[in-house]
């Protein structure tokens, strides 16, 4: 096992602070950098520079240039692209030979990774002629349960004849399911990472440098959190042992139980039981509770207990009225869910605080917590004051 930074060449988070978006590729787009400016370079070289200090004794450095879909966009570009042979797929490979050459000039030891979708489609000719094949090492990734794996293996024969020695595999342990996702469908990931095994042993023994199980936090700098990794532990551990023994059997699955200290590991459905001693496993616990429960009992008695729609709907809410017999027929149901929630809430927010910052804490309490229970706690105000 080893870990190497990656230097996102999907740069919203720079770019999208006002002091760097003179930098911008596109000026109303924080997506991709402009590859032109002396100042875009300058700073992913300090960028880089800040990363590598932090780091060791690296072997790898990625430097990102994945879905760079705005770039040749910007009017920079666009002149640049008037000029005889110029195309995108050129100037992409221009801009990743200059970071790859960055890294090469200062860190000789250390070989660059790109992700590789921006080179999917360029021909076999343009990429053997830009000299990238000899300075970086492609990072193939997909993150489907059916990812294709006689096109993967294609993909790897075009990268050896256009020049790249070695090449990665990238997989997902969690996210790329949903950007909202709560919970791990720990199945989804097992069928990626038996896919990618069928890619290994159909392709040459010594093209394969590794394989990055990747841990989505969000899927860009602007969206929602996804599942946290207290929550994707289970799944992280499925995906290291199929990737150790080259599949997955039961033998397998009650040696990851044992290693996570549960006692039934569900792989196909989200899991409703889920208690473990790993750590962590506290915040997967109560997670599982409240993605599973807390909406849904809300939504049972504010929207289908007869008592609230019949005779404590949002006209008498609004007007302060309450027939005084109804009140004892859902008022205590309301008081005890209110009760229970609360608790189960604190008790979350105390697990999450021991391993995340408080901003992630409050984040996904408002995502995920307070719009159900603010509502719960609104109807039992109301109550009161009725």
């Amino acid at each position: 096992l080893r870990l190497f930074p990656k230097l996102s060449f999907l740069l919203q988070f720079v770019l999208k602070h006002k002091e760097f978006a003179h930098l911008r590729e596109v000026k109303a787009f924080p997506n991709a950098l402009n590859p032109h400016k002396e100042e875009s370079r300058a700073l992913v070289k300090a960028m880089i520079d800040q990363v590598m200090a932090l780091h060791e004794g690296l072997e790898w450095f990625h430097i990102g240039c994945d879905e760079v879909y705005y770039l040749g966009e910007g009017e920079e570009s666009k002149q640049w692209l008037q000029q005889q042979d110029n195309t995108p797929e050129k100037l992409c490979l221009s801009h990743i030979k200059a970071v790859a050459s960055c890294v090469a000039s200062s860190y000789p030891t250390v070989t660059p990774i790109v992700w590789d979708d921006m080179l999917r489609g360029i021909s076999e000719e343009t990429l053997a002629e830009s000299g990238v094949p000899q300075l970086v090492q492609p990072m193939i990734w997909d993150y489907a349960a059916d990812l294709d794996v006689e096109g993967k293996v294609h993909l790897i024969e075009k990268y050896r004849r256009c020049g790249f020695s070695k090449v990665w595999f990238a997989s997902a342990f969690k996210g790329a399911t949903g950007a909202n996702q709560s919970l791990t469908l720990i199945g989804h990931h097992l069928k990626n990472h038996l896919q990618w095994l069928k890619v290994a042993s159909s392709s040459p023994a010594d093209v394969l440098e590794g394989i990055a199980l990747t841990g989505w936090q969000r899927y860009d700098h602007f969206s929602v959190l996804c599942e946290l990794l207290p929550v994707a532990v289970p799944s992280l551990a499925v995906c290291l042992q199929a990737l150790k023994n080259g599949g997955y059997s039961e033998k397998i699955k009650e040696n990851v139980e044992k290693l996570l200290g549960m006692s039934n590991l569900e792989t196909e459905t989200f899991m409703s039981t889920s208690l473990g001693t790993f750590p962590g496993s506290n915040v997967l616990t109560l997670v599982t509770q409240v993605s599973f429960y807390l909406k849904s009992s809300v939504d049972e008695l504010l929207e289908r207990n007869r008592y609230v729609t019949g005779w404590f709907s949002p006209y008498h809410r609004k007007r302060k009225i309450v027939h005084p017999v109804i009140v004892h027929h859902f008022q205590p149901d309301a008081v005890s869910l209110l009760s229970k929630w609360n608790a189960v809430v604190q008790d979350l927010q105390a697990a999450m605080e021991q391993v995340f910052h408080k901003c992630t804490v409050e984040e996904w309490m408002e995502e995920n917590v307070q719009p159900s229970l603010q509502k719960l706690q609104q109807v039992v105000d109301d109550l009161d004051q009725a």
